[in-house]
C-alpha cells in the first residue's frame, strides 16, 4: 500500500504518532519518526524495529524551527532521494496550556497558537517548497472535531477538564490552512488533506466517558489505532485525487 514510501511523522514519538509509525511500517514505507524529543524518537524507532515489520528511522525536528526543518528535508533527500509524504500531527504547549477561558492570559494564548498553527505552517511551507521542486507530494494536516464544531462543554461537568480555547482556534485555523495550500499548490502534482479525529483515550475520567460515548455511534471514544486506517488512505494512491479535504474520524460524535 505503501511501499518504499518515504514517510515523515512530526511528533512521531507520542501515543497517535507511533500508532501512524507502527501503521506505515506495516504497509511497506519508511516511516521517520520526527520529534523535538530526539531520545524518544530514537526509542520508538528502536522498539517498533524489533516488534514489527518495515522501516522505522528517527530525526529530531522542531516545527518551530525553519532549520530544523529544511535540514531534515536536506538529510532525507540525501539518503533517500526523495520523501513522499509528511503528516503534521506535532503537538506543542506550553506549561499553563487548558487553563479555563476566563484564566487563559494574552501571551499564553499566542504562544500556543504561535507554536502549534505556526510550527503547522512552517512544516507545510517548507515541506510543499521540497515538493514543489520534486514535482509531487503529500501533505496531511492534524486536525480535530473541534476544529470544524462548537465544543460540547457539558461533557466535561463534574472534572477538572475542558476543551482549551487556543485548541479550538488552532484546529479550525489548521482546516482552513489545509484548504489554502490544496488551492496554492493545485497543479503542481502536491495533495494536501486533513484528518479530524475525534477524542482519543488517554485516562480520562468515566464520567467525562460516559458523557462522551453518549454522542456516539458504537464504540465511543477511539484509541489511537482506530485512526491509522484513515491516514493510511489519505497516503496512499487510493487517495489520489483527494485535496483539500478534511476526513471526520469520530464515531458520529460530531453528527
Amino acid at each position: 500500500m505503501l511501499d518504499k514510501k518515504v514517510i515523515v511523522v512530526t511528533g512521531g514519538a507520542g501515543v497517535i504518532g507511533q500508532a501512524f509509525i507502527s501503521g506505515i511500517a506495516r504497509k511497506g514505507g519508511i516511516a521517520v519518526v520526527a520529534d523535538v524529543n530526539a531520545s524518544a524518537a530514537v526509542r520508538v524507532a528502536e522498539e517498533l524495529r524489533k516488534t514489527g515489520p518495515g522501516s522505522v528511522e528517527a530525526a529530531e525536528l522542531d516545527i518551530t524551527s525553519k532549520q530544523s526543518i529544511t535540514a531534515l528535508i536536506e538529510d532525507l533527500m540525501r539518503r533517500h532521494g526523495k520523501i513522499d509524504a509528511v503528516v503534521n500531527n506535532a503537538y506543542p504547549r506550553n506549561k499553563n496550556y487548558g487553563r479555563p477561558l476566563e484564566e487563559v492570559t494574552y501571551e499564553d494564548f499566542c504562544e500556543n497558537v504561535d507554536s502549534h498553527l505556526g510550527g503547522y505552517f512552517l512544516v507545510a511551507q517548507q515541506f510543499c517548497k521540497a515538493f514543489k521542486v520534486q514535482g509531487y507530494g503529500n501533505l496531511i494536516n492534524m486536525s480535530s472535531i473541534y476544529g470544524s464544531m462548537a465544543p460540547r462543554f457539558e461533557v466535561y461537568d463534574g472534572t477538572p477538564m475542558t476543551m482549551p480555547v487556543e485548541y479550538a482556534a488552532i484546529k479550525s485555523a489548521v482546516v482552513h490552512l489545509t484548504r489554502y495550500f490544496a488551492q496554492y499548490f493545485k497543479g503542481a502534482g502536491i495533495r494536501v488533506n486533513c484528518l479530524s479525529p475525534g477524542g482519543i483515550l488517554a485516562s480520562q475520567p468515566a464520567s467525562f466517558l460516559d458523557a462522551y460515548n453518549s454522542h456516539c455511534a458504537s464504540k465511543g471514544m477511539l484509541s489511537a489505532g482506530d485512526v491509522v486506517g484513515a491516514l493510511l488512505f489519505l497516503l496512499s494512491d487510493d487517495s489520489r485525487y483527494m485535496t483539500g479535504q478534511n476526513l471526520f474520524v469520530d464515531d458520529g460524535f460530531s453528527i
